[in-house]
């Protein structure tokens, strides 16, 4: 090692040796009283007693509730480690994530105190250590004690849940959710490890990337912190393009600089569907005195501009992204911590994830505000994608308190966060809050404040000053929903984004088409997981929809009741439970795909759409596409094709149905159009051919004449739409009330590149037909599901499995489906 004053700083992983210990107590079971087991940093105590036996899987049947004392558990991580080689002017410990309430001490000596999962910490241990068999404990207090503590210190406030979650800086629904387990967690859940440095090192670098015109700037906002008082020197470059490097000195005494590094014509970073996505490297190097490399920093970056529309209209105040000066319709979709677990969560989870969403037609991914800050992975994904990200500061659905010390951990968070993610051209949009200013107006909480804060300060002050402070190239808008005034209601649909939760909880899917919002920004329908998921978590037996694991696995307040209501407006009654399974999934991807192609069919007046929710965090019944265990449930099949470039749909207009064309691919579609009112055995009634010419980006909505949209018998007979590839259907009437032939159809299963393909060829109308190849094999996956076939068509579904199926298996109940396979 060259001499400490001139030497480049070391960063070292404290990540092995660890142990977990719980602090005795009456709650704790004797089997973990006493105990000291193997600890896996970055982890948290839950899988660390899962790993070493002491505990069921809390995912499985109802072993969640057995397991809440962990919870009410004060916990002890501890390891030792040895001085490492080098002689550095300073040793600092860097925990980039402690969860939560944590008390940090070395050989004895207390060096730090943490109040804050969302946060990183650094503490300087160089006088405290040894040589060797240096002793580092860190205790963590139990996150229920320190937040009811805090409500009590406080004052209660109303939230969504019986639960103190707004009185901590921690992830929210690791205290339940109406999706998710109560499983209050604790450790060291992110990297921690030493860094020695000497005379200097980068404490922070903020990138801002701005565009104008054909020139892109790297706006680099530098902090050192020193040991040393003696100039340095930041030298920052952009490689891969025509760029001069920046350079500046900074003077002893003196601990932040402004660099600007400009580029000439960079290629711009564009959304996925818009173009491409180049990123280049910028690279941020501090040296001393004598021009030796001290530290440095480095990220992958993106020009391009992005900016709100929320100007007033004769309609009220739309709410626009544009994204280098083009405006987007978002087809977005709500995501949740995938895990309540995150480092279960890897960089390949991420990006399988991902391809799921991507594969779905999705551009937008809005980080809900009862999760986590995402991880590095996660962002530096989305830019490699394309995928826009729409962050929420984290507070959700309750009353936040703006005392001390919550305060100013909320301003440490925003800023530290803001920084972190300020260089990642997917983010698009920062949001104040989840729900918190409609539930203000809307949930009852006025009262019971008595005048007490909760969170206004946050929302329309504290937060909007921190990111024109240190992020203005971004717009921030206070709340999801949220109307952009005062004077208007927070979920007034004629002003920026709307939440639609009554259709969910109290009305049929159909009144979607009652709404008609400027952006709506959640809206679901809920569905049990894959039969595999359920038969993986669930030990019922019989498996039913109220059997006491489908019941715990339920968390939505009358959800059971709700998923009825739905099927009874909609669907025949349920004989056994595959029926139920298989309607309830049919009827959530049929609610939202209806919602989601009105709200397109208004393209320009409503310019997005962010379906509840991508994703689950474990196996649950929830309005998620994805299950918790990584399956593809149909609603995602229905929303890869509500969500295409290019959707054909039926809409009612007037009274009557019409077409309407929907173009958000960047090319004019020009097709010749054929519409049809048919039998149901087939038999044509009228038929016209229309020639569509849509405008990239745009849509167009076509009046279909009277004998297409007057039935001779509604319960007989439905509208085809065909242009090309495209097709559109409408139904007269509702299925349970349809007069369905009973299903035939001829199947053959082939073999083919390592896959078994299952043509099916209808006899009569086959009504989304739908494939469940899991049934048979938790590995097996379709291409294909929710494909509607009049008779003589055929539809080949491709299946991928670990093993062949049984052919006979395949082609039958209840793993291939259709509503009237009576």
């Amino acid at each position: 090692m060259s001499d400490a004053r001139g030497s480049r700083s070391v960063r070292l992983p404290l990540h092995d040796g660890w142990t977990l210990r719980s602090v005795p107590g009456p709650q704790v079971p004797p089997e973990v009283d006493g105990r000291v087991v193997a600890a896996t940093v970055p982890g948290c105590v839950h899988t660390d007693l899962l790993a070493a036996d002491l505990i069921p899987d809390p995912y499985l049947d109802d072993n969640e509730t057995a397991l809440a004392w962990i919870g009410r558990t004060d916990w002890v991580y501890e390891t030792t480690f040895d001085r490492p080689d080098g002689d550095h002017q300073r040793l600092d410990l860097v925990c980039a994530g402690l969860d939560t309430v944590a008390t940090i001490t070395l050989n004895g000596v207390e060096v730090g105190r943490t109040e804050n999962m969302h946060r990183a910490y650094r503490f300087d241990l160089t006088s405290l250590l040894r040589a060797e068999d240096n002793n580092l404990v860190v205790h963590f207090d139990s996150a229920y004690r320190y937040a009811e503590a805090q409500r009590d210190r406080l004052g209660d406030r109303p939230n969504a849940y019986p639960e103190p979650f707004q009185f901590i800086r921690k992830m929210a629904c690791n205290f339940g959710w109406d999706w998710g387990p109560t499983l209050v967690t604790a450790g060291i859940w992110q990297e921690i490890g030493l860094h020695g440095w000497s005379t200097a090192r980068l404490a922070m670098v903020r990138p801002l990337v701005i565009v104008e015109g054909h020139t892109g700037r790297a706006e680099l906002h530098v902090e050192v912190d020193r040991v040393t008082d003696v100039p340095v020197t930041v030298h920052a470059e952009v490689a891969g393009v025509a760029a001069e490097a920046a350079e500046v000195t900074i003077p002893a005494g003196e601990r932040s600089a402004l660099l600007t590094v400009t580029v000439d014509r960079p290629e711009l970073w564009w959304p996925r569907g818009h173009g491409d996505q180049p990123r280049y490297d910028l690279t941020v190097t501090l040296r001393g005195p004598d021009g030796a490399a001290l530290d440095d920093w480095h990220r992958r970056i993106g020009f391009r501009s992005v900016r709100l529309d929320t100007t007033p209209d004769a309609h009220g105040a739309p709410f626009t992204l544009h994204v280098n000066d083009v405006p987007l319709f978002v087809r977005g979709v709500n995501w949740i911590p995938d895990d309540v677990f995150p480092t279960r969560v890897t960089r390949d989870r991420l990006a399988h994830r991902f391809d799921q969403a991507e594969a779905a037609n999705v551009n937008l991914l809005r980080v809900w505000g009862g999760g986590r800050y995402e991880s590095d992975d996660f962002y530096d994904l989305a830019d490699e994608r394309g995928l826009l990200v729409q962050q929420d500061f984290l507070f959700a659905c309750a009353a936040y308190p703006e005392e001390e010390p919550l305060r100013t951990e909320v301003v440490t968070e925003a800023a530290e966060q803001v920084t972190r993610l300020a260089g990642h051209p997917s983010l698009v949009l920062w949001t104040g809050n989840n729900e918190n200013i409609w539930g203000w107006h809307d949930w009852d909480w006025q009262q019971p404040l008595a005048g007490r804060t909760w969170g206004h300060g946050y929302y329309l002050d504290l937060l909007p000053r921190i990111v024109a402070e240190l992020d203005p190239t971004r717009p921030y808008w206070p709340g999801s929903p949220y109307s952009g005034r005062d004077d208007v209601h927070p979920n007034d649909p004629a002003y920026g984004t709307t939440h639609i939760w009554d259709v969910w909880n109290t009305d049929d899917y159909t009144k979607y088409r009652e709404h008609l919002p400027r952006f709506v920004a959640e809206f679901g329908y809920q569905a049990p997981p894959a039969y595999a998921t359920l038969r993986r978590a669930l030990s019922d037996e019989p498996l039913a929809h109220d059997s006491p694991g489908m019941a715990h696995h339920q968390k939505a307040t009358d959800g059971d009741l709700k998923l009825r209501r739905g099927l009874d407006a909609h669907l025949p009654v349920p004989r056994d439970f595959d029926d139920w399974h298989y309607l309830t999934q049919l009827n959530q991807a049929r609610a939202i795909q209806l919602g989601v192609e009105h709200f397109r069919s208004h393209r320009g007046y409503c310019m997005g759409t962010i379906v509840w929710q991508l994703n689950d965090c474990w196996p649950v019944t929830s309005w998620a596409a994805v299950d918790g265990d990584g399956r593809r449930k149909p609603l995602w099949y229905a929303l890869r094709r509500s969500y295409a470039d290019r959707l054909l749909t039926v809409q009612p207009r007037d009274g009557g149905p019409a077409l309407v064309a929907v173009n958000d691919s960047g090319r004019p579609w020009h097709a010749t159009t054929t519409v049809t009112r048919l039998t149901l055995a087939g038999d044509p009634r009228a038929k016209t051919t229309l020639e569509l010419a849509v405008p990239a980006h745009t849509s167009v909505t076509l009046e279909l004449p009277a004998e297409l949209t007057r039935p001779d018998e509604a319960r007989d007979e439905l509208l085809v739409a065909d242009a090309g590839p495209d097709r559109a259907r409408w139904f007269f009437a509702e299925d349970r009330d349809v007069h369905w032939p009973t299903a035939s159809f001829d199947a053959v299963v082939e073999e083919a590149d390592g896959t078994q393909r299952v043509r099916v060829t209808a006899r009569t109308i086959l009504r989304d037909l739908t494939l469940f190849p899991d049934r048979l094999d938790p590995s097996a996956e379709v291409d294909e599901a929710l494909v509607t076939l009049l008779p003589g068509e055929s539809t080949t579904f491709v299946v991928r499995s670990s093993t062949p199926l049984d052919p006979t298996a395949l082609t039958s109940r209840p793993v291939l489906r259709c509503v009237n396979d009576r």
